[in-house]
């Protein structure tokens, strides 16, 4: 084989593999060439706008980019985004591995599009630490909600951000939203800060649990039940549905001693099982309670507001970290700092401070 032929690439033909037969050359440059094509802004806002899931996905990619020439486009697609956003009720998801979150959210996006809703799933996936590879099967988890009309499944990996949100999720629930989905549910990984994270993005604070995993008090953590706007013991079928009812009564007279929600709305502890639907309606309408009452109140609104100067904040020391590790003199400067750190030449926060100083100049 010539050397021309050996090009890096999933479509060509590697050393000692022969082509399928059913191969079909011209089909392989027509996938090349439209993948080279770029759509502009205003094709990926207009394509969103009318649904085009294919077009989101698109956008959603260009948005999640970490390539600064992409940031601009992003940025012109989100603005021409916002006037048909903000339109959809935003429920984050969490709890730990193993407590059923994949397959919860599949029983609860059917339904709700059984109801007439239009379902957005954002699922972060954890990415790996040591290979930053992600294995992304929230799809494959969720084959039946996949393949619903009314539902769109969005994985992304988590990278190394805060508890594994996805930078770009906040700006993702604007696409998904102008779109037409309706009902935008963000999935955590359930460890670390991830909470945290999706608590500042979402209306409504979901918090899975399970039964019989052990202390039931190793459950009741001061931090995330505060968060919470409503406790779902889940697998609660079969023999486990006396140990789920026990400890719903549980998290409900912890519910109790916990200071009062600015929301005023008082969370409860529910039992439902992913498996036979049992209790998936239940949840639906303590969500509904919710939302009438915080809109009579004004708090809807105003947690709304509060969440958007928080991601302006969120924003620009994202960008400025973008730009601080971007500047090429800097560059070359950090890695020379840091082997001058390893051989303890300098100490970390006096190298830290000189690449500030150096950054500062710069600008």
């Amino acid at each position: 084989m010539s050397s021309s032929n050996k090009q890096a690439g999933s479509l060509n033909e590697k050393a000692g593999i022969s082509s399928h037969e059913i191969t079909n050359a011209s089909a392989i440059i027509q996938i090349r060439n439209k993948r080279r094509q770029q759509p502009s802004a205003e094709e990926l806002i207009s394509g969103i706008l009318s649904g085009n899931r294919t077009v989101l996905s698109r956008a959603i990619t260009l948005i999640e980019s970490t390539n600064p020439e992409h940031t601009e486009k992003a940025n012109e697609v989100i603005k021409g985004c916002l006037p048909n956003a903000n339109k959809s009720i935003r429920i984050g998801i969490t709890g730990v591995p193993g407590v059923g979150k994949s397959t919860f959210i599949e029983a609860f996006g059917t339904f709700l599009t059984e109801l007439g809703k239009k379902v957005a799933v954002l699922a972060v996936d954890p990415s790996s630490t040591i290979s930053h590879g992600s294995i992304l099967g929230d799809k494959t988890r969720m084959e039946n909600l996949v393949k619903n009309e009314n539902a769109f499944i969005r994985p992304s990996a988590s990278g190394e951000n805060l508890g594994g949100v996805a930078r770009k999720t906040r700006e993702t629930i604007i696409l998904c939203e102008a779109a037409g989905f309706d009902t935008i549910i963000i999935e955590t990984v359930g460890v670390g800060q991830s909470e945290t994270a999706v608590h500042s993005m979402v209306d409504f604070f979901l918090l899975l649990k399970i039964s019989g995993a052990g202390d039931e008090l190793q459950g009741i953590k001061r931090g995330i039940m505060e968060m919470a706007d409503a406790i779902v013991i889940n697998k609660a079928d079969g023999d486990n549905i006396y140990k789920a009812n026990q400890a719903k009564a549980e998290f409900n007279r912890a519910l109790h001693l916990f200071p009062p929600k600015k929301s005023n709305w008082l969370p409860k502890a529910t039992t439902c099982s992913a498996i036979t639907k049992e209790g998936i309606s239940d949840v639906w309408n303590s969500i509904l309670d919710y939302f009438e009452m915080t809109k009579e109140t004004g708090f809807f609104q105003q947690k709304r507001n509060e969440q958007n100067q928080f991601w302006m904040i969120e924003t620009i020391n994202e960008q400025l970290k973008q730009n601080f590790y971007n500047q090429p003199e800097i560059i070359s400067l950090l890695e020379q700092n840091k082997k001058a750190v390893q051989n303890n030449e300098i100490s970390p926060f006096a190298a830290a401070q000189l690449l500030l100083n150096k950054y500062k100049k710069s600008l």
